[in-house]
């Protein structure tokens, strides 16, 4: 039976006032059950629970001795990754008093160089990010490098394997407008990257997590996109990672047709987070790439494993292919040999669509419009672009798209 907002907030109070009549291994193993539980929440439910008094009450117990800082960062540290994973970026650990604490212990960790400071640095530094993703440069400049250190392992165990991916995660989380010197970051990073795709060692996660960062830099320092595109081969990769997702979420959706579905699986967060940083790159990348079609291609084949039952990516799917049509880095060939244009004139025909795929399908249309009306793009041949255009057209008018046409009226069919 679900709870409502009410009762789930007493039954979360009630587990975590259960933590100050325990031993510390006794508050490990209930602190193991709360997470198990936080899991299990949807969005909506964990926007309940993740509050502002949620965080006082933690940093009252941790005061008062009732909760041990080890044990509250086991807590504090899943609720920053459900956080992050779920896409809430809730702002209650912000200006906290919790959050004060852990800036301070960051500095004083970091200037005390003693063994036994290492490891709780690197959790401080992965749960202030996590919880409050905005660094002032000096934060920075202490978590970024320290995070890196065990970004960089190298074993391929579970254990370091998880270590990494967290680190990783972490970072990612770094706000795109965080100013970087490169000297803080890049040889890590492509180290990380080039590494992985050698030898494979990374969690798809934390693949994702290091791209992640990278383009969130790539926003403020256009420097980087060659490197990006050409050195580390960044249309190639998500092309394949999103495959790989793509093929796994058909397979998880013909299985689990007639499951409860409330909460989303880890895969499909994971495309999420690539389609984010693909929205980012598209919109800014000025540099030509031959691998634009198979990128555009990767998009297609996630449309088609969604749009069953996961009508946000769908969704998602049809915003990119409008961006890559709204880049002239992309040729309107690459859209064409890519199958977007064919699979969604045949979606559009659908009787059962909603009005917000509608309308993302018909922008898509319209960016494309734009390209050839009079555009530059000299690798479409005539007859395929005055077949696009009659096709298209024919759509338009049989559905009764007519402010459409009106718009679109350069598809006159010739």
């Amino acid at each position: 039976m679900e709870l409502n907002a009410e009762q789930l907030t007493e039954r979360f109070s009630k587990s975590l006032n259960e933590l100050e009549c325990r031993d510390e291994y006794e508050q490990k193993q209930k602190i193991e059950e709360i997470n198990r539980m936080l899991d299990e929440m949807d969005e909506e439910e964990l926007e309940y629970i993740l509050s502002d008094e949620l965080f006082d009450e933690m940093y009252q117990m941790i005061e008062e001795k009732k909760l041990s800082f080890e044990n509250a960062i086991l807590l504090l540290k899943h609720i920053g990754y459900i956080n992050v994973l779920k896409n809430l970026w809730l702002l209650c650990f912000v200006n906290s008093s919790l959050q004060e604490r852990f800036e301070t212990m960051i500095i004083e960790k970091n200037e005390n160089k003693k063994e036994e400071n290492e490891k709780l640095l690197i959790d401080l530094c992965e749960c202030y990010l996590m919880l409050c993703n905005y660094l002032s440069n000096s934060l920075f400049s202490i978590c970024i490098p320290c995070l890196f250190k065990v970004a960089l392992l190298k074993e391929v165990n579970e254990e370091t394997q998880k270590e990494v991916e967290i680190a990783l995660y972490s970072i990612s989380c770094a706000h795109i407008w965080n100013k970087a010197e490169k000297e803080l970051y890049l040889d890590e990073i492509k180290e990380i990257i080039q590494y992985h795709q050698e030898h494979h060692n990374l969690t798809q996660l934390a693949y994702q997590s290091a791209w992640r960062f990278l383009i969130n830099r790539f926003i403020d320092d256009r420097s980087l996109e060659s490197l990006i595109i050409y050195e580390l081969n960044f249309v190639r990769e998500a092309s394949r990672e999103l495959e790989e997702l793509a093929k796994w979420l058909e397979w998880r959706g013909e299985k689990e047709e007639k499951e409860n579905r409330r909460i989303e699986k880890k895969e499909a967060i994971i495309i999420k987070r690539w389609f984010d940083s693909l929205d980012r790159y598209l919109v800014s990348c000025k540099l030509r790439n031959e691998e634009y079609s198979e990128l555009i291609g990767s998009i297609v084949q996630v449309f088609k494993a969604t749009k069953v039952n996961y009508g946000k990516i769908c969704c998602w799917c049809i915003i990119l292919s409008k961006r890559a049509a709204e880049n002239r880095a992309v040729k309107v060939d690459d859209l064409l040999k890519s199958g977007a244009v064919d699979v969604f004139l045949e979606e559009i025909q659908q009787p059962t669509l909603n009005d917000k795929i509608v309308r993302e399908l018909l922008a898509f249309f319209v960016a494309i419009e734009r390209r050839l009306k009079g555009e530059d793009d000299d690798e479409m041949e005539e007859p395929k672009e005055k077949k696009l255009k009659r096709k298209v057209s024919e759509i338009m008018e049989e559905e009764g798209y007519e402010d459409c046409v009106t718009g679109l009226n350069y598809f006159a069919g010739k």
